[in-house]
């Protein structure tokens, strides 16, 4: 078992199904927004409710400083309506002047106010005579008496009725919240369970599709949402499965007829070298070297092409192209009676691997060599990009074939159709070379002829 394996509730849902954790996240969502929300309201009422015991204290003192005002003195000013109502009148020096819970010249009840002003507080434990000790909201509101003596009237409310109003609200979020959000999660799973029915049949079609039948599709939902467009991209998945599949077992099928072909010629002239005992047979050896080294020059091809669709990491060094192509020239014109004309070979500096691109070169250099008639040109020039050309003065390539020509294996028709010196894979090594290498290759016309055109990025 892995080490880093979540455990608990959360390795459960790690372990399940989508559906189950699609059903999780969505619960883990809804508890957490419905616990908010049930937060929110609690603190909301109860901030609500106090300030309606805040604001009927401050309009009972309002009213009984109104009838002092009015020259009612202070012990008639004042009509209880509640027995839980606590209501005093204080002068200056905080002797009790009138007072509901007792008798007027008693000890104040309420708490001295903090400033001169109106204000309202919270006071628990007041020893209300008769009462239990339980928190009072205090309003405390001081007037001029119409003698002019300064009079602080104060009014204290019970907050018994909002926090017992609190406590009930609690109690049923309590109960009913888990309730919510059990209910929720049924309607999840039900609800996630019939968005992914089409997800499983279409994860069962593609489980019955064969690896020897990759020409079958998906069949596409008709709603045009995410689900179709999983389809479509599967299905455009599985026609590139197909194409390389069948571009591969092509390019098999073309490996082996051409393999076959030097070796069939070598078996046959080494059985009949060893059947006569004639010293002649030495003659055959430039042939059967020359079918040697066709061979072996396939199979390089192969492994290089195998190496590339591999996706092989290449070598990433500072190479001067110029080098590479005046160096490959100079061994072909060695073995050739063609001219090769180097003399618009400039300096270029690209970055990649320098094999591969001598094998570039020497595959252009030998391609154009077959088809020329007098002369090859090489050019190379390094401006924003370096650009490599080779030309010939053959017959030229149709431009409805200048693509095809990159192809593994491909034979053109007439005079530009591969003789026995080539394989058939040396313009599709450098096409993917030069891709490889972030660059780009190309057939344009040359009067008379036809030239290679490859565009690499310079070295920084």
């Amino acid at each position: 078992m892995s080490a880093h394996r979540p455990r608990g509730l959360a390795g459960w849902v790690h372990r399940r199904s989508l559906r189950a954790r699609l059903t999780a996240a969505a619960v883990a969502g809804i508890a957490a927004a419905i616990s908010l929300s049930a937060v929110l309201l609690v603190v909301r009422l109860e901030s609500a409710l106090v300030t309606g015991v805040d604001e009927a204290a401050l309009d009972r003192a309002e009213r009984v400083a109104a009838a002092i005002s009015s020259g009612r003195s202070a012990e008639s000013s004042l009509t209880v309506t509640d027995d839980d109502e606590v209501v005093q009148v204080l002068d200056e020096d905080r002797t009790v002047l009138a007072s509901s819970a007792g008798l007027p010249g008693g000890r104040p009840l309420l708490p001295a106010p903090r400033g001169a002003g109106p204000e309202v507080v919270t006071q628990d434990g007041l020893l209300v005579p008769g009462e239990q000790d339980e928190a009072y909201r205090v309003a405390s509101l001081p007037i001029r008496a119409p003698d002019g003596q300064r009079v602080l009237v104060q009014v204290a409310l019970p907050l018994d009725d909002a926090e017992e109003s609190v406590e009930e609200l609690t109690s049923a979020l309590a109960v009913g919240a888990p309730a919510v959000v059990v209910v929720l999660a049924v309607l999840t799973w039900l609800l996630a369970g019939r968005a992914l029915r089409p997800v499983e049949a279409l994860r069962r079609q593609a489980a019955d599709i064969p690896g020897d039948a990759l020409d079958r599709r998906l069949a596409v939902p008709d709603s045009g949402d995410e689900l179709a467009r999983l389809a479509v991209t599967f299905n455009a998945l599985l026609g590139r499965a197909e194409g390389a599949t069948r571009r591969q077992r092509e390019f098999v099928a073309d490996a082996a007829h051409e393999i076959r072909s030097p070796l069939a010629s070598l078996r046959t002239q080494l059985e009949v070298a060893a059947l006569h005992d004639d010293p002649s047979w030495r003659d055959q050896l430039p042939a059967l070297t020359e079918d040697a080294q066709r061979l072996s020059r396939l199979v390089d091809d192969l492994l290089r092409l195998a190496r590339i669709d591999a996706r092989v990491p290449i070598a990433r060094e500072e190479v001067d192209l110029d080098d590479i192509v005046l160096e490959t020239a100079g061994r072909v014109r060695r073995h050739t009676a063609l001219h090769v004309d180097t003399s618009a070979v400039s300096a270029a500096r690209v970055t990649g691997d320098r094999d591969a691109f001598a094998r570039v070169v020497q595959n252009l250099l030998d391609n154009a060599l077959r088809h020329a008639r007098t002369t090859v040109a090489v050019g190379l020039s390094a401006t924003d990009r370096a650009v490599l050309t080779v030309t010939d003065d053959g017959p030229g390539i149709p431009p409805d074939q200048r693509e095809r020509v990159f192809d593994r294996f491909t034979r053109l028709d007439d005079a530009r159709s591969r003789d026995a010196g080539g394989t058939g894979l040396g313009l599709a090594i450098v096409r993917d070379v030069v891709r490889q290498h972030g660059g780009e290759v190309g057939v344009e016309d040359a009067d008379p002829g036809a030239r290679f055109v490859i565009r690499l990025p310079l070295a920084d």
